[in-house]
């Protein structure tokens, strides 16, 4: 039997060390800057929107946009950024009512923290528009910094679930292929896929790094194309899906 999760106790779960990093900012520039050439014109849905970095982003280019998000903390954080804008609900995914459609759906870092990944996608897939993309983006279990962090005993195996993470509301560590299978599993198909930047550092490790100056913008720009060559390298991995057949 599962138990009620509390989405406000999970956002405020950090425990020894952050949760949303300097890094995290960097990624999500390089995110705006690969899904760039893919953005559908229309109305667009952002599920899971945590402070509303990536919504600010979103209302920037959607005049018409929706965000669903469970805790009720995080929509008035979101709300507080971007006002007036977009049309908030605080809702489940699998529970909100949404009886329209959508040319952009925004799944950000948000997959891995579902109970049932799939069901979610289905009921995604009942929303987007005949032509309607969906924007998916998650942390790969392969990245090279979890990986050493494995060989180091620190983790178990790539794609486990850290007790952090799980503090955190995570629910699964996805890769290319178990991203892919779920997906497909939902009766979406795959557009494009990628990783955002090349990583050999943890987070915190990446944050030091560039406070003290030993990593510079240059860097970073050679790990996003480093990255772009070895996608399965990356810190983060998206798909970009439509509806599929059926």
């Amino acid at each position: 039997m599962s138990t009620a999760r509390d989405y406000d106790r999970e956002a405020a779960q950090v425990g020894d060390r952050l949760y949303n990093y300097d890094f995290d900012a960097i990624t999500r520039r390089y995110m705006m800057r690969a899904f760039a050439p893919f953005l559908p014109k229309g109305r667009a849905l952002e599920l899971g929107c945590y402070m509303g970095e990536s919504t600010e982003w979103l209302a920037g280019l959607y005049d018409d946009l929706t965000v669903v998000e469970a805790a009720p903390s995080l929509v008035e954080a979101a709300r507080a950024k971007i006002r007036p804008g977009p049309r908030f609900f605080c809702s489940t995914f699998e529970a909100v009512d949404l009886d329209e459609t959508f040319d952009a759906i925004f799944l950000i870092n948000t997959l891995e923290h579902l109970d049932d990944p799939v069901l979610v996608l289905r009921r995604i897939r009942s929303w987007l528009s005949p032509q309607g993309r969906l924007f998916v983006l998650v942390p790969n279990a392969n990245a090279p910094s979890r990986q050493i962090a494995v060989k180091m005993g620190l983790i178990s195996h790539n794609s486990a679930v850290t007790p952090s993470e799980a503090a955190n509301g995570h629910r699964n560590t996805f890769s290319f292929d178990t991203l892919e299978r779920t997906t497909r599993e939902a009766g979406l198909s795959t557009l494009q896929r990628g990783g955002l930047i090349f990583k050999a550092l943890a987070n915190y490790q990446f944050d030091a790094a560039l406070k003290a100056g030993i990593l510079s913008d240059a860097y970073v720009e050679g790990c996003y194309h480093l990255g772009n060559q070895f996608p399965d390298m990356t810190a983060s991995i998206y798909l970009i899906c439509e509806r599929g057949e059926g």
